[in-house]
């Protein structure tokens, strides 16, 4: 069933719901009036019987009389009985009633009650007159009442009847209110594919701040997303397929070259040298390509392992005086907290240590082997890494772009590398609930804070 149908259905129904609840509490508090207002008028007549059939003085009693005949409207089909009381439980019965055992008992009780049968009402009353009790009993047909009440009773159903039809129509232009915008941006979404990415949803209610104008910048957001990962990844297969071709086209036309004719002892040594060069740089542009594509995972099925992020720090630094053993890295670890505890981090140890050896590297190689500064610190709530390096620095154009691999700087690109380190150790931390945030100025250095969030327990 569409949803402009399910709106439509529900409201109809809450609809009638809340009509018919509210007609029959209408109705009854009506009734309840009408027959409130005509006891009143019942017991008032109660007393003026009351007061002319036990009245000795006669003057009294005519003018008793009088006014319940001039003074009160008159009820239709008006009786009055009185009956004697001559015990507790005993009083002289008149034939001309027939009102069930259940009237009289509670009239006994209570000294007052009253009964309804077919629209004519019953009131009784204990009085008591010369230490005498006896009962009056007055009865009528309340007819306008009974109108009344037949009238309103139509007007509720008809009204009733008449708003539902009306809700039918709301609740169809409520759902049309409702449903048009997200159908509106159904259609657009259709239209919208890989070719056209760069196709954006309007907002139907112009810059609202409602669920469909927040539906509509999600959505939008999304694409924003979308079209930056699909030029990235044109971007990457481009320059991937390049930085691949170029050893590999090296190395073929090197054996080529050597193979067209006997060649000295040096030359094929030189060739040989040549294409270890190309095949060692194809070896690590595809060991790099591979560890890219492997954090591209769900990072929760890469977190194996617990380890102490001083540990992890100072094996990066064992790994970077191999590599550069005269490099100037200085680890400060005079902040980190006694407590083991705050220093442990769930992790993929090989992968974490790659991605802190790349950029303490990077340090180290931008800056020209110049001192490169290494600071832990650990609360209960996070472990931060600080590096700082006093090298070439990153110009502000080129920050933005740092993490799409094989970008490299203008300044950048007199050093030997590929573009994939720093994508690579970002994509690392992010799959560690990690933060990477660069900080640099060209020409005065650059600071790199990496912030683990520790979850807590």
């Amino acid at each position: 069933m569409q949803i402009r149908k399910k709106i439509t259905i529900t409201y109809v129904a809450l609809s009638c719901f809340s009509t018919m609840l509210l007609c029959i509490i209408i109705f009854f508090l009506f009734k309840q009036n009408n027959e409130y207002y005509f006891i009143k008028r019942l017991q008032d007549r109660a007393k003026i019987a009351s007061s002319t059939y036990y009245q000795q003085d006669t003057e009294k009693k005519d003018y008793f009389q009088k006014f319940k005949k001039g003074g009160l409207e008159e009820l239709i089909e008006e009786k009055d009985f009185v009956l004697k009381v001559n015990s507790e439980n005993t009083f002289e019965y008149n034939t001309d009633l027939h009102l069930p055992p259940e009237f009289y008992n509670s009239l006994m009780k209570k000294g007052s009650s009253w009964i309804e049968e077919d629209n004519r009402y019953y009131y009784g009353q204990l009085f008591n007159e010369a230490g005498q009790k006896y009962i009056i009993i007055v009865t009528a047909i309340d007819r306008r009442g009974y109108t009344s009440t037949i009238y309103v009773l139509q007007i509720l159903i008809f009204g009733g009847i008449g708003f539902i039809i009306m809700a039918y129509f709301f609740g169809r232009f409520l759902a049309r209110r409702v449903i048009n915008p997200m159908a509106q941006i159904t259609k657009e979404v259709r239209r919208i594919s890989a070719s056209n990415l760069h196709n954006r949803l309007a907002d139907p209610n112009r810059n609202g701040k409602d669920e469909i104008s927040d539906l509509t910048k999600t959505f939008n957001d999304m694409l924003d997303r979308l079209e930056t990962s699909f030029e990235i990844q044109a971007n990457f297969i481009n320059n991937a397929s390049h930085e691949l071709k170029t050893p590999i086209t090296t190395i073929i036309a090197e054996t080529e070259i050597m193979l067209l004719k006997e060649r000295e002892t040096e030359e094929y040594v030189f060739s040989l040298e040549n294409i270890n060069k190309q095949a060692s740089k194809l070896g690590n542009l595809t060991e790099s390509l591979l560890k890219l594509t492997q954090t591209g995972y769900d990072g929760t099925k890469q977190v194996l392992d617990v380890a102490r992020i001083d540990e992890i720090l100072l094996e990066v630094k064992g790994s970077i005086d191999t590599l550069f053993p005269n490099n100037r890295v200085n680890i400060k670890l005079n902040a980190i907290p006694e407590d083991e505890f705050l220093l442990t981090i769930p992790c993929n140890r090989p992968l974490l240590e790659l991605a802190l050896n790349n950029i303490i590297s990077n340090a180290v190689k931008y800056s020209d082997n110049d001192e490169v500064f290494v600071s832990l610190s650990a609360d209960k709530n996070k472990i931060k890494i600080a590096i700082i390096d006093i090298g070439i620095g990153i110009p502000p154009e080129d920050i933005p772009y740092l993490y799409e691999p094989f970008f490299r700087g203008k300044i950048a690109s007199k050093y030997n590398g590929y573009g994939l380190g720093l994508p690579l150790a970002m994509k690392i931390i992010r799959m560690h609930n990690g933060e990477l945030q660069i900080q640099s100025e060209t020409g005065k250095g650059t600071v790199v804070n990496i912030t683990f969030e520790k979850k807590q327990h």
